[in-house]
């Protein structure tokens, strides 16, 4: 991983942390392999933070929420996919939520319901009744880069942790690649 980021134990550091995640890392037995690093905020952007910082896309994960919807419920549901993907919304997110459509959810009610900060929305510490669907190839990469619930850090987390966390399911395929 890039040595220009001081990567430290998240939790020595909870002033880098949504406190959500704080919360959440908190409760979690592994917490001690999840490291954080501070970082500007103007370039929390995938793409931008990997070009500032020398991490590749296939190292960073994205996480997005997406909203389902059938009749007049609304469900929502994470999605992690690695950064040379996009999220199948149409394919295994609308049959997960069991919704008629599904579609990112609005950035004013994503950051609302995730407590968290847009551009550092991360898997960890939200709402528990919100699956989390985790593309098998994050896991698969290793430790990834994610958000930390804030613009101003990242963390870096085993991929594994992510499949591990309450309400995770690893969906093989729910990254499409981008190209």
């Amino acid at each position: 991983m890039s040595t220009s980021l001081n990567w430290r134990p998240a939790l020595e550091l909870p002033e880098l942390l949504a406190p959500p995640v704080v919360a959440a890392l908190s409760r979690l037995a592994d917490a001690s392999t999840v490291r954080v690093a501070a970082i500007d905020p103007e370039l929390a952007d995938t793409a931008a933070f990997g070009d500032a910082y020398g991490i590749p896309s296939e190292q960073s994960a994205n996480c997005v929420i997406v909203a389902g919807r059938r009749g007049e419920r609304t469900s929502f549901a994470a999605c992690v996919v690695l950064a040379t993907t996009r999220a199948d919304v149409n394919g295994p997110v609308r049959r997960r939520l069991d919704a008629r459509k599904a579609s990112f959810a609005p950035q004013d009610e994503a950051v609302r319901l995730s407590a968290m900060a847009f551009g550092g929305i991360t898997p960890i510490g939200l709402p528990v009744d919100w699956p989390v669907l985790v593309d098998a190839a994050v896991v698969e990469a290793g430790d990834v880069v994610v958000g930390s619930g804030l613009r101003a850090s990242k963390l870096l987390v085993p991929g594994a942790l992510l499949a591990g966390l309450p309400g995770a399911e690893v969906v093989d395929g729910l990254g499409l690649a981008t190209i």
